[in-house]
């Protein structure tokens, strides 16, 4: 059994944190990409959070689209209330008039409370305390092992299921092409005695056939339908396509220029079959080899 430590572009990893009066959640997804394309979303405020997050996500992941963000959130009751004294005289200034005009004019008026001049906009200003960012870096970026490592694991169960994936079809593609060469021998030996008997009918009929031109044209027909050069090719691309699942490295644009060779050679069977039967095998093969390579496209 391939014990495969390939690794899909498709994860995600989710962290929260907290601290120096904020909370946080970390959010880490990615998704198919041919290249490495990374995106963040973080404030630009803590300053150097964004580089120090792409070198560490590079690290991680060499291909797909991945997508960092970052929500934070600060905690309540971490401003200061100021008295505005200014706003709060001219307030006081204001209602001792409209109490004096009122009374002057009989008018009744209800005094206002404490509360009710203090509720007015701007007697209390709720100022938020300054957040210095160089410092809540280091707290922000402890997160970052265990969150890179859950997004890692993800990808790497996602590979695992793949790896399996890709066996199952290399296992067909190998099975496939050993009954492509049983089909090409049978195919052989039928195509002998149809020549055979026809050779005998032409020759009963005529002398005049030249024997070195008959060998010439049996020669270019038989090169024209020999196809143990795609099956050797098949042999030997299925021998690199289980050691590329079986390895450790980033495979997936080695598998996915493999994919194009299987299917030039599948493509080169079929035109050179001659046959139903090996016909057959070889659209089946392009079926195998068409999945797989859906397949191999989730592969980073």
């Amino acid at each position: 059994m391939i014990r495969s430590k390939i690794r899909s572009m498709t994860g995600f990893a989710t962290f929260r944190g907290a601290g120096m009066g904020f909370s946080w959640v970390w959010d880490l997804r990615s998704v198919n990409a041919k290249g490495l394309d990374l995106r963040l979303r973080v404030p630009d405020w803590v300053e150097g959070l964004e580089p120090a997050l792409r070198a560490a996500t590079a690290r991680v992941a060499s291909r797909g689209a991945v997508s960092l963000s970052l929500r934070l959130t600060r905690d309540a009751g971490g401003g200061a209330l100021t008295l505005n004294a200014g706003l709060l005289e001219q307030v006081m200034t204001a209602l001792a008039q409209i109490e004096t005009r009122a009374h002057a004019t009989g008018v009744s008026v209800a005094p206002a409370s404490s509360a009710e001049i203090l509720a007015l906009r701007g007697v209390f200003d709720a100022s938020e305390p300054e957040v210095d960012g160089a410092a809540l870096l280091p707290s922000l970026m402890a997160d970052v092992p265990a969150l890179l490592s859950a997004f890692d694991a993800a990808r790497a169960s996602e590979g695992a299921a793949l790896a399996a994936v890709l066996t199952r079809q290399i296992d067909e593609i190998a099975a496939l092409t050993d009954a492509a060469t049983d089909a090409a021998r049978a195919r052989t030996t039928d195509a002998e005695r149809a020549l055979s008997a026809a050779l005998g009918r032409v020759m009963a009929v005529t002398d005049a056939v030249d024997p070195a031109r008959l060998a010439q044209e049996l020669a270019l027909i038989a090169v024209k339908t020999d196809v143990t050069e795609e099956l050797d090719r098949l042999r030997a691309h299925i021998d690199q396509a289980r050691g590329l699942i079986a390895g450790s490295d980033p495979v997936g644009r080695r598998l996915d220029f493999l994919m194009q060779e299987f299917n030039r050679e599948a493509n080169t069977l079929c035109s050179k079959a001659q046959s139903p039967g090996l016909t057959r095998i070889g659209l089946d093969l392009k079926t195998v080899i068409d999945q797989m390579r859906e397949q191999v496209q989730n592969v980073e």
